[in-house]
């Protein structure tokens, strides 16, 4: 089935969105970026969806994140559901703030493996699912998340994902459960003691196990 692994290069395709014609490579530049499709434009969940990450841009740009969204329909089709989304948004009259591309011919939800089997629209044909990938600046898929077109996303859960992405690639740590940025995180397994001491000036905890092995190592960054 086609599809991207993490740790690969994502395609750099070329494509038509509500801000023109885009290569992706040169539309992320030096940044981050997230793609999330949506299974149609003008329906219920993918509308909440879209508000909810428009009310969220600012969040985005402020990690150095670039938006953009990919849905099924034309480029006609989403610049006037954008309308819809911004309404819900309570936010009328004020342009979506990341653009939309148009695979009507569903040649890049293909390519990427973003179809869901068991949604059709009236013409028996499939929709795309919710999908998510997270880009890094070298071009990398850093973070892909799949949910079938009936389940909407948590917008949220994506900048914890997106927080503990970057500062994983930073620093030589790992983000436990539920883990929000402030909180103490892991050293991680590979890295021995005599360097984790030196790296972090905070100290370094470790939980005693009953198994007597010391492998839960925390650090405040």
């Amino acid at each position: 089935m086609p599809g991207i692994l993490l740790g690969e290069v994502f395609p750099n395709f070329e494509a038509d969105t509500t801000s023109g014609r885009i290569k992706f490579h040169d539309f992320l530049g030096d940044s981050w970026g997230i793609l999330f499709s949506h299974p149609a434009d003008y329906t219920p969940v993918c509308t909440t969806e879209l508000s909810r990450a428009a009310k969220l841009a600012d969040e985005f740009k402020k990690r150095g994140v670039k938006m953009i969204a990919l849905s099924i329909d034309s480029v006609e089709d989403h610049k006037n559901w954008s309308k819809d989304v911004m309404a819900f948004a309570n936010e009328a009259g004020t342009p979506l703030p990341f653009p939309i591309i148009a695979d009507d011919k569903r040649e890049l939800s293909v390519q990427l493996g973003m179809l869901d089997p068991d949604e059709r629209n009236k013409d028996g044909l499939p929709l795309t699912a919710r999908c998510v990938f997270v880009i890094g600046p070298d071009k990398k898929l850093k973070l892909s998340i799949l949910y079938p077109a009936t389940t909407g996303r948590s917008f949220d859960e994506i900048l914890r994902a997106i927080d503990s992405l970057q500062l994983t690639a930073q620093k030589k740590v790992a983000t436990p459960v539920d883990w929000k940025p402030g909180e103490k995180v892991m050293v991680i397994p590979s890295l021995p003691d005599s360097e984790a001491s030196a790296l972090f000036p905070n100290g370094v905890t470790t939980k005693e196990m009953p198994s007597g092995k010391k492998y839960l190592r925390y650090t405040q960054i």
